[in-house]
């Protein structure tokens, strides 16, 4: 069981890794249609908006997802204990899925953002 949750997780890290490697591709998407959109009366435009508007709820639902993880962890403590198993919290795998937990948000806005900024004409 613990080689089951071994492989998913490192899937599941491999993934989030992965997506995020796309970041400095989105950047470079994204940064002309920013500089294009400053030209105008407002400074902020759609794409700025929408960048700084992603962020922020990337780094409130990390910080959630985060939290709640760990919640998890400390309430499976004395079960873990009891049942002879080395607490997640005390081994790393609590960090560990709190990472991933907290990376995740980030990781699917930034896909997203590559996907719909490769199809779209201007970027």
């Amino acid at each position: 069981m613990t080689k089951r949750r071994s492989r998913r997780a490192t899937r599941e890290t491999a993934t989030i890794a992965g997506n995020l490697m796309l970041a400095p591709m989105v950047a470079a998407m994204r940064l002309p249609l920013m500089a294009s959109e400053s030209r105008g009366d407002n400074p902020f435009g759609i794409e700025t908006q929408r960048a700084i508007a992603e962020k922020n709820a990337a780094i409130a639902e990390g910080i959630l997802a985060a939290q709640m993880s760990m919640i998890q962890s400390a309430w499976r403590f004395w079960p873990e204990v009891l049942s002879g198993r080395t607490p997640s919290v005390l081994n790393g795998v609590a960090a560990e899925r709190s990472m991933n937990a907290a990376l995740k948000p980030a990781s699917r806005r930034v896909k997203a953002n590559f996907k719909r900024l490769a199809r779209s004409p201007q970027g």
